[in-house]
């Protein structure tokens, strides 16, 4: 009862990761990925799943990692409005990424891929990449907070 998130008044800085892994298992072709959405530094909601999708490229598994992430944050937004207290203007969330080449396909607003699943998530991201709704921005492997949710642990993070 005593326990709970208490937030000061900060500038409200309301921010995701996004990773994912493609075939680290040798007989299984599904990737799995996570995300983590934090407001003024502290996490307020995270996931870890294998994909159901069949993906056949690192670039295809981030690109799903995305689309989910970007359903989550506006779930949150919309969370995030019915708080009295809270801001009823939120600026666009910033989702980080660890893929040069899947930022620089959403980007392009034409999918060439041949698959529909996967053209449906870059449809879903570009939504809300055009709405203003979220951003998505590059970060390196080691800066990614859900890098530990999507991959296994190596020697040295342990």
């Amino acid at each position: 009862m005593t326990l709970g998130l208490h937030y000061q008044k900060y500038l409200v800085v309301f921010e995701g990761y996004s990773d994912a892994d493609w075939n680290t298992l040798l007989d299984d072709s599904k990737a799995s990925s996570g995300y983590i959405f934090s407001i003024v530094g502290g996490v307020v909601s995270w996931k870890s799943k294998k994909h159901t999708i069949l993906v056949q490229s690192t670039m295809e598994s981030q690109m799903i990692a995305l689309a989910t992430s970007s359903e989550e944050e506006s779930w949150l937004r919309c969370l995030l409005v019915e708080i009295p207290s809270y801001e009823k203007q939120l600026p666009a969330v910033l989702v980080h990424c660890d893929s040069t080449a899947t930022i620089a396909k959403i980007k392009n607003r034409y999918y060439n891929g041949k698959r529909q699943q996967i053209r449906q998530k870059h449809i879903t991201i570009r939504e809300c990449i055009s709405n203003g709704v979220v951003r998505v921005d590059f970060v390196c492997t080691n800066g990614n907070l859900v890098d530990p949710l999507a991959k296994g642990l190596n020697r040295e993070k342990v």
